[in-house]
């Protein structure tokens, strides 16, 4: 090695699955393809510093406090990169993480903080080799090693619109690491929404890893994964052709389907709350009487994202504010959009 130490710091959102990535094969490879907008405001900063060490050393702060928890996770995740990073199992690492939203807020924070850890990873790795990558060979390697800590990691990795998995969309599509689209997308998406209402800011009591596992033996695994590619088709072909009617009702069936498939499993869950369904209602109701394009998704969680084109911000505020905050932990509903991706920090 080259260095001795080194600090690298990076700045990388969080996304939301138009078309939801549920279930899963070995190492984090999905059973069928998912497409994702990148937020903006929803992300997590990373600070690591390195030190060539004898044997493998790891501090772990979040929002400047030790957090055990966390610790093993990222300590786990690194001994299982050693075969792709050998590197890494000689090293002192320094980790500070904090996030731009409260963990608890049930956002996919998974998917910003394994994202900004292997941007981190990288960033070292080409300083320690000294060998810097290309631009795109250095974000396919990201997106390659934050899927191994979190599948959905890997599209955080690109601007505004990101592609997982194998699809007849994109001759470059892998089921190994995600790819960008945000330069293909219509002039109609390209300032879109995201309001975040949190239903419940507790943590959820199934996990997502679970929620994949259970997938192995759902009866209806088979055909959603069928569906769900047809329907990243269907919701690629509205992106760039700019029909944002077609984007949301596929949305919505989307979201519907993946909490459909937890009442399914065996054993079953439902993660959705009488709240979410009564926010729901509202959305459609609002949809129909104001004539406006406000669609709603929700991610393995009960709490419910608003999707809807930035010109129309001020009535869906309002109608926010007075209709579905009152419905949201503390009336605490986080204002988003589609973002520009990961930043490195100096």
């Amino acid at each position: 090695m080259n260095s001795k130490h080194i600090n690298v710091a990076w700045k990388s959102p969080s996304n939301i699955a138009i078309v939801k990535y549920w279930g899963k094969k070995s190492v984090q490879v999905p059973c069928n393809p998912s497409i994702s907008f990148t937020l903006d405001k929803s992300f997590t900063e990373m600070h690591v510093s390195f030190t060539q060490a004898e044997k493998f050393q790891l501090e772990f702060y979040f929002e400047d406090k030790p957090n055990k928890s966390f610790a093993r996770r990222i300590e786990k995740h690194l001994f299982e990169l050693d075969k792709y990073m050998p590197w890494i199992k000689s090293g002192h690492f320094l980790i500070h993480s904090k996030n731009s939203f409260p963990h608890s807020a049930g956002i996919a924070s998974s998917a910003s903080s394994m994202s900004a850890l292997a941007l981190c990873l990288c960033d070292l790795e080409s300083q320690i080799n000294s060998s810097p990558f290309e631009a795109n060979d250095f974000f396919n390697r990201a997106s390659f090693i934050s899927r191994l800590g979190s599948g959905s990691a890997c599209r955080s990795i690109f601007p505004k619109l990101a592609l997982w998995g194998k699809s007849n969309i994109h001759t470059l599509s892998s089921d190994l690491y995600a790819i960008g689209l945000g330069n293909e997308l219509n002039s109609a998406f390209q300032k879109v929404n995201d309001s975040i209402l949190i239903i419940n800011s507790t943590e959820k009591s199934v996990s997502s890893s679970l929620g994949h596992e259970l997938m192995q033996t759902n009866p209806y695994a088979t055909s959603r994964y069928q569906v769900a590619k047809e329907n990243c088709l269907k919701v690629y072909n509205a992106l760039v052709t700019g029909d944002f009617e077609k984007f949301g009702n596929t949305l919505e069936e989307e979201a519907l389907q993946l909490h459909a498939l937890m009442m399914c499993s065996s054993p079953s869950f439902i993660l959705m709350q009488p709240n979410s369904l009564i926010a729901i209602d509202k959305i459609r109701k609002f949809r129909k009487d104001q004539g406006l394009p406000v669609y709603f998704t929700l991610d393995a969680g009960p709490n419910i994202h608003l999707i809807y084109p930035g010109e129309i911000r001020e009535p869906v505020k309002a109608f926010i504010e007075s209709e579905l905050a009152p419905l949201c932990d503390g009336n605490y509903w986080i204002d988003d959009q589609i973002g520009e991706g990961p930043k490195k920090i100096n």
